[in-house]
């Protein structure tokens, strides 16, 4: 599968995630969706992206917006993690890459002076029909969740294309 560009369809992928759910992003036609990619459930950053996603729901949803959050971790560990730190949207498990492959977020890093796969943080901003309108690539916490929600609300202004 080639990685999707802005303006194309999202794949039709169907993950496992958490609360015993497969998820499509084509389930949620109608609604826009905030799609982030986070390299390890229960790191440092990885929990602060979340928790600042999950303070600021309230304002998501009242832009209709769905969140959801995917990692290669293990359906349990992102189980554990949702559950731990509270968070109100799900996570999806995503062990194989097939929408880490699709969206191009596993790149080399390096950790620790060796160079290892992983996930970049990144976030993608979907429209209610399904289409890719904007994406977030090395991505740094601090700020990042506002951001998103003011480019969604641009967009559902009319004011992104």
């Amino acid at each position: 599968m080639s990685a999707i560009a802005i303006g194309n369809p999202v794949p039709d992928t169907e993950l496992a995630a958490t609360g015993d759910k497969n998820i499509k992003l084509t389930d949620f036609h109608g609604k826009p969706i905030v799609l982030y990619f986070y390299p390890k459930a229960s790191t440092p950053g990885c929990t602060q992206e979340g928790l600042d996603f999950s303070t600021a729901i309230a304002k998501f949803r009242r832009q209709s917006a769905i969140i959801l959050g995917a990692s290669r971790d293990s359906l349990k560990a992102q189980e554990n993690f949702k559950q731990k730190q509270g968070f109100s949207f799900d996570l999806l498990s995503d062990k194989e890459e097939i929408l880490c492959q699709a969206f191009d977020v596993i790149k080399m890093k390096s950790m620790y002076g060796k160079q290892v796969r992983g996930i970049e943080r990144s976030t993608f901003l979907i429209d209610e029909t399904g289409l890719l309108r904007y994406e977030w690539r090395k991505v740094k916490v601090k700020g990042h969740a506002e951001e998103v929600l003011d480019t969604l609300k641009a967009m559902r202004a009319g004011k992104l294309l």
